[in-house]
């Protein structure tokens, strides 16, 4: 993938409405990556930087640049409030009316909020990976009752009756 996107910065370098980019989440670039979610390489994110969203698509040359060039473009934001209807207006100046304190408590808030609902989903995961561990085991040990019963037995006398039969005709 990588070749693919050092061409992909090359096409877009000298766009003014479009930024492709790296960044080292190992060195200098931690903080930013930490700041973005960032828990795996390599990973993708586009938007605004303040909110960067996970890229889904193909990671292939022609999927990377076809998304860029019609999905990167400026949008609705604090910056482009030309860009946006009357209700995102609305709402974008409400949140600018609001105090700094405010709108670090309301971003906390909600914050707060991703986290309950990322912990949730991995206490939830834990528990099915528990009761999958253990229809696993009730699983292997049900078959292993059952070989243990003569199963195996069972077929190679079935199988050698039906040989003996043939063996008569």
């Amino acid at each position: 993938m990588k070749p693919d996107w050092d061409k992909l910065m090359e096409a877009f370098k000298d766009s003014e409405t479009q930024l492709v980019a790296d960044v080292d989440c190992t060195a200098e670039g931690k903080p930013i990556c930490d700041n973005a979610g960032v828990k795996g390489f390599p990973t993708l994110k586009y938007g605004d930087p303040s909110d960067l969203q996970d890229y889904q698509g193909g990671r292939d040359y022609d999927s990377l640049e076809k998304f860029v060039k019609e999905s990167l473009k400026p949008v609705c934001s604090p910056a482009n409030l030309d860009l946006c209807d009357d209700e995102k207006k609305a709402e974008i100046e409400k949140l600018q009316a609001m105090s700094d304190e405010d709108l670090a408590a309301s971003i906390e808030t909600e914050s707060k909020k991703l986290e309950a609902a990322e912990e949730e989903f991995k206490s939830e995961v834990q528990k099915l990976q528990e009761t999958y561990q253990k229809l696993m085991e009730d699983k292997d040990n049900k078959i292993a009752e059952v070989k243990a019963a003569g199963l195996g037995l069972m077929k190679s006398v079935q199988a050698a009756k039906g040989k003996a039969a043939k063996d008569e005709l």
